[in-house]
């Protein structure tokens, strides 16, 4: 008889997981919807800016942008992680963090200085443990991306590459592909490759502008609007994949107590 009350006291307890899990699932896969379109809604202004970019880089020379100052030895590297704030989401966060500690250990054998610019608890958390420099840190964001928190983020980096106190910035995000496929990247984000310009203009813009003041003074302006636009989306793509990966593991949580249960 108490073997039986043991066996449903256990088959509530997984059952009252299962709902948990079952709730999480569902509050998952209506904020990647929410995500997808955002990611949607911010594509338009991100190609508008390389339609820009292309037309500004016809009429001008690559100008000499700090931004696109590609400085011949790397002394000082900065790796933006971009994690969540919560847990619970598979291996989403443990792909980024492992990602970026093997591109520190690799900028380090190149002889570079590596900081962390930590976006997230989680990586936040992983940094400080592992004894990394951490030059700036932000949280709160994964849940909600904004575009001021991309610009935020962006002003920084910029500032301190144009002051020449660091030499590359690489940043690491999970990429978005589907609910169910979220891979690890990596993009370099300053300097500015020269060919992504020159390509851009190569391929032809769609409208003709007329520049006030200059069109040089233009793509100047535009170079760190880009910069920006790139950091946007990588806490977008986060995101999305943040939840696609709730949303996963979730699903997995509520089918194994459901087996659990039968078994019981």
């Amino acid at each position: 008889m108490s073997k039986t009350r043991e066996l449903r006291r256990r088959i509530k307890s997984v059952d009252n997981t299962r709902q948990i899990t079952k709730t999480m699932e569902m509050v998952a896969a209506a904020k990647i919807r929410k995500a997808q379109e955002r990611i949607e809604q911010a594509r338009p202004y991100a190609l508008q800016i390389m339609d820009v970019l292309a037309n500004v880089a016809q009429h001008v020379a690559v100008s000499q942008h700090p931004l696109l100052d590609a400085r011949e030895s790397s002394q000082r590297t900065v790796i933006v992680a971009v994690t969540s704030d919560r847990g619970l989401c598979g291996a989403a966060n443990a792909n980024i963090l492992r990602r970026a500690g093997n591109l520190m250990d690799a900028e380090k054998a190149a002889g570079a200085q590596v900081d962390i610019f930590a976006v997230g608890r989680k990586a936040i958390n992983f940094f400080r443990y592992i004894g990394a420099n951490i030059a700036d840190e932000r949280r709160g964001i994964s849940d909600d991306p904004k575009f001021s928190d991309a610009k935020s983020i962006g002003a920084t980096l910029t500032e301190l590459y144009e002051k020449k106190e660091i030499d590359k910035v690489i940043v690491v995000f999970n990429h978005f592909k589907s609910a169910m496929e979220q891979t690890p990247v990596e993009h370099v984000l300053l300097p500015i490759k020269r060919e992504a310009v020159e390509d851009e203009a190569a391929r032809g813009a769609t409208a003709g502008y007329e520049f006030e003041p200059g069109d040089e003074e233009v793509l100047n302006a535009l170079l760190p609007t880009y910069i920006e636009a790139l950091i946007y989306r990588a806490l977008l793509e986060s995101s999305a994949s943040e939840h696609g990966a709730r949303r996963t593991a979730m699903k997995a949580a509520t089918d194994n107590a459901g087996d659990i249960i039968d078994e019981l």
